[in-house]
């Protein structure tokens, strides 16, 4: 995998990282308090991890990928970069992220480079507790309208990275899932 995919894959877990903990203090209710923020914390580690197998390539830190880059440098999806949204829309979020990111870590773990392929075996043992959350708020919201117009206009994340991993026929599949819930 080139430096620049491993970038897009870091970005998106640094940013998703620093959202899901803008919830710190404010969830819910105090358990999702400390959920959000333990998620937050899982995604901002694996970015750094991310950016360690980057920073090899390119000769240079983790800390200058993640920390030194002009904004318009990062790679991050959209969807990871929206700010503090209502509940019902992060959950849309949360939700759709953790079943792309099961995706691509379960395409990552067959990567030839022993070290991409060892990071997100490490990456999805851990990412399973950020699905079961993910699912387990899926159920309780799914017949909420907010949540169903949050599904609605975050679905193309799904496609997106069926894209990037060169999954034509499954990102046509996740938009025409959008377009269906309209």
């Amino acid at each position: 995998m080139s430096a620049p995919a491993l970038l897009e894959l870091a970005d998106d877990e640094l940013i998703l990282g620093w959202r899901d903990s803008e919830w710190t203090g404010i969830a819910p209710s105090l358990e999702e308090d400390v959920a959000f923020s333990s998620i937050a914390q899982n995604e901002i580690g694996h970015a750094r991890a991310l950016y360690e197998l980057a920073a090899r390539e390119l000769g240079t830190t983790a800390d200058e990928l993640a920390f030194d880059r002009d904004p318009s440098e990062y790679r991050s999806a959209p969807l990871v970069e929206q700010r503090r949204l209502e509940w019902a829309h992060t959950i849309a979020r949360h939700y759709l992220y953790e079943t792309a990111d099961e995706i691509r870590l379960a395409a990552l773990k067959q990567a030839d480079d022993a070290d991409i392929a060892g990071l997100a075996a490490k990456m999805d043992r851990e990412e399973q507790y950020h699905r079961l959350h993910a699912r387990m708020w899926n159920e309780r919201l799914h017949d909420e309208p907010r949540y169903q117009e949050a599904l609605r206009n975050h679905y193309f994340l799904l496609a997106e990275v069926h894209l990037q991993l060169g999954d034509h026929a499954a990102a046509a599949e996740a938009d025409g899932l959008r377009k269906s819930a309209r």
